[in-house]
């Protein structure tokens, strides 16, 4: 998703107005993420400095695509509150310590301490403020807590152009803000000694004697005057099974066991089915349905079980395209791009309508999730109510490809104020010649047609499963793409030959080297002698940076390393390659890969964030961040069960009556031991001795297949 933002003129004056973000926010440039704290319950997240304070640039509290307080902070007159920690208590939790320094202090050790802990729900923000005196003398103080708010859209906020704020009003002992379908409540317990309205401001006055504590609570509201676009689930729905991993190393048991706590307060729902459930693509900036992202997080997380990617599949067929219009990309049988609120109006030349079509890769990867989904013990009625949006989608890839003359997926932005780019790698700078020069439209991406493909394939085997008729023309048709493919993407350097990352308008190989050969592994869209060359390119240090897969050739003219997607780091794509590099048969690459996205994951506590820069190892010990990028990410806290998913070489294919078991790669995790799978309903175990001896519990009825993978 690009987070490339075109700016607009500013009509805020260069000194903020009480209650509007001070610094970046005013600047015109897209707020750096970096070093902030986020805790998120979706659709709701906070984000705040590392000391808790919530003011400036990015900072607040956001609910439904706008920010609901840009302030909320904590100052003790003539004291200063000193960080002293942060702790991350849960995706929706987090606490910090401060020192109210000098404060009733008799020797050099601390003696008047605050800690502050926040939890976040769907709509609601709470704060609790316990102040202790430790030492041995009474204190007073006056406390005060600043609140404010813009009510900015986020697309407003992710401009970096400040918003006026919208003045408070009194409101039972607290504050209050209305602004367009938004209503903001602020209430603090026990009641301030004094609110002003103006500036915002809660007051207290407070002693304590030594020894003695002092606690309040600050508790705000959000609300649509229509409701959420996409509720919370309710309490008790998580659709998968939660796993607990021990392995040799326990970087990845944190990092697996944080992505899907991340995950959890990822979820929302289709309010026309509230059953359904799906992840949200991130925070902050994607907080909403994407199809792309949705599908290929529940894509990934399968082997917890099949309901996420069924609720995924079901709330993107409700939206799925029935008549062509090009204002919002919409085509007959298209999987949807994203869905807002409202139009994003980022600039008189960029702006996104509130259900946008612009993706090239979303219908295809909705068949193959369908198929996946099966192939992992989707019930056969849920698979088969859905076979007519799977023909819808099959239609669409079809006259899609024949639109374009030369039977390849391909885009160009009809509307001249949407994406330039619509594959995932959707920046405007993103698909380049090997010479640094941008590739001219329409373009035909590599590894959409990989996607095509093995949607091609999985939609034949679907419908031969389920009696409907088509299946052979569809792999008829993916062997003819299959073939045209082989005689115009590839394209040869010193190295030897490799696939395009495109080709360009005039059907010419777009010839730069990138991540992109990671999506074709695995799909059957290449042999083994090609996937040995790409398995090869992988391997190689210009893209296996030691901490992931670079989404560009470090070699390259163009290469960046904070580069979007232009040298930078991005999770999911490593995990692509990882997954794609296991099923082809090249497990010493794709164990490269693993350890280095490991090595990554401890570096950010095991919350990988959406993408981080590309420097690589043989430069920095540690992945600096992209400070712009969201964290949590669907997708990227999705990858650690993928990665988990490739070391053990799990697959399944419940309609066959299967489970395979083949760790090709899993000698740095041995032994390991994963409990709370699940396949076919079923809870599945998995454990590899320190030996490699692979023992599994599967559901009865069952068969479990045990191979060994060795090098091809």
């Amino acid at each position: 998703m690009d987070t490339t933002v075109k700016t607009q003129d500013n009509e805020i004056p260069d000194t903020p107005p009480s209650g509007a973000p001070e610094g970046p926010a005013n600047t015109g440039l897209q707020p750096f993420l970096h070093d902030a704290c986020v805790t998120l319950c979706a659709p709701s997240f906070v984000i705040s400095h590392a000391d808790g304070q919530i003011d400036g640039s990015a900072d607040g509290f956001y609910h439904g695509d706008s920010r609901a307080l840009a302030r909320l902070t904590v100052a003790v007159d003539g004291t200063e509150i000193a960080s002293v920690g942060t702790t991350a208590e849960g995706a929706d939790r987090a606490a910090f310590r401060g020192v109210l320094r000098g404060l009733g202090e008799s020797t050099a050790d601390p003696a008047v301490t605050l800690h502050r802990r926040r939890r976040v729900t769907p709509g609601g923000l709470e704060e609790t403020l316990d102040i202790a005196n430790a030492g041995i003398r009474h204190v007073r103080f006056r406390l005060t807590v600043t609140a404010g708010t813009d009510l900015a859209p986020m697309e407003r906020v992710k401009t970096g152009h400040a918003s006026r704020p919208v003045p408070a009003t009194a409101a039972d002992g607290g504050l209050a803000w209305t602004g367009g379908p938004l209503a903001v409540r602020l209430t603090a317990s026990p009641e301030p000694a004094a609110v002003t309205p103006g500036t915002g401001r809660l007051e207290y006055e407070i002693e304590l004697a030594p020894g003695s504590s002092w606690t309040a609570v600050l508790r705000c509201e959000a609300t649509h005057e229509d409701g959420d676009q996409f509720p919370a689930p309710a309490e008790g729905t998580l659709p998968w099974s939660t796993p607990a991993l021990r392995s040799a190393d326990r970087r990845f048991d944190h990092w697996l066991s944080r992505s899907v706590a991340d995950l959890d307060r990822l979820r929302l729902t289709d309010p026309q089915r509230p059953a359904d459930q799906f992840l949200a693509a991130g925070a902050p900036w994607f907080l909403t349905l994407f199809g792309r992202d949705s599908l290929w997080a529940a894509r990934m997380t399968l082997p917890l079980g099949t309901a996420l990617a069924a609720g995924t599949l079901r709330t993107l067929a409700r939206r799925q395209g029935t008549k062509q219009d090009p204002t919002t990309e919409e085509q007959p049988g298209k999987i949807l791009h994203e869905v807002r609120r409202a139009t994003q109006d980022f600039d008189e030349g960029f702006s996104l309508p509130p259900c946008y079509y612009g993706t090239v890769d979303a219908t295809p990867l909705w068949v193959t999730l369908l198929h996946d989904a099966w192939r992992w013990g989707l019930a056969p009625e849920e698979v088969e109510r859905l076979l007519p949006h799977a023909e819808s989608a099959l239609g669409w890839m079809r006259d899609q490809a024949e639109a374009g003359g030369d039977g390849f997926l391909k885009y160009i932005d009809q509307t001249g104020r949407g994406l330039a780019n619509q594959g995932w790698k959707d920046s405007g700078d993103s698909i380049r010649y090997s010479d640094g020069r941008l590739a001219t439209y329409p373009i035909a991406l590599c590894e959409v047609q990989a996607y095509a493909y093995e949607a091609a394939r999985g939609g034949a085997d679907l419908l031969r499963a389920f009696g409907r008729p088509g299946a052979d023309a569809w792999e008829e048709w993916a062997q003819r793409l299959r073939d045209r493919f082989r005689a115009r993407f590839w394209v040869e350097d010193e190295r030897g030959a490799y696939p395009a990352v495109a080709l360009d308008g005039e059907g010419r190989p777009v010839d730069s080297v990138t991540s992109g050969f990671g999506h074709l592994l695995g799909t059957g869209l290449l042999d083994h002698e090609e996937s040995a060359l790409l398995a090869a390119r992988l391997g190689a240090p210009d893209l296996d940076s030691g901490h992931g897969l670079r989404t560009l050739s470090s070699d390259s003219v163009a290469y960046n390393p904070y580069g979007y997607h232009i040298g930078s780091i991005w999770p999911h794509d490593t995990a692509i390659a990882v997954h794609g590099l296991a099923r082809a048969g090249f497990p010493d690459a794709a164990a490269s890969l693993s350890a280095g996205l490991l090595t990554a994951s401890d570096s950010f506590d095991g919350r990988l964030p959406e993408l981080f820069a590309g420097h690589g190892a043989a430069i920095d010990s540690r992945p600096a961040p992209y400070p712009a990028s969201c964290r949590p990410q669907a997708w990227a806290a999705a990858s650690s069960v993928l990665v988990l998913q490739s070391v053990l070489g799990l697959s399944a294919d419940v309609p066959g009556g299967t489970v395979t078991v083949a760790p090709g790669f899993a000698e740095a995790y041995r032994p390991l031991k994963v409990q709370g799978l699940e396949v076919a309903g079923g809870r599945l175990d998995v454990s590899v001795d320190a030996d490699g001896t692979a023992h599994v519990e599967a559901p009865h009825g069952l068969e479990v297949k045990r191979e060994h993978l060795t090098p091809r």
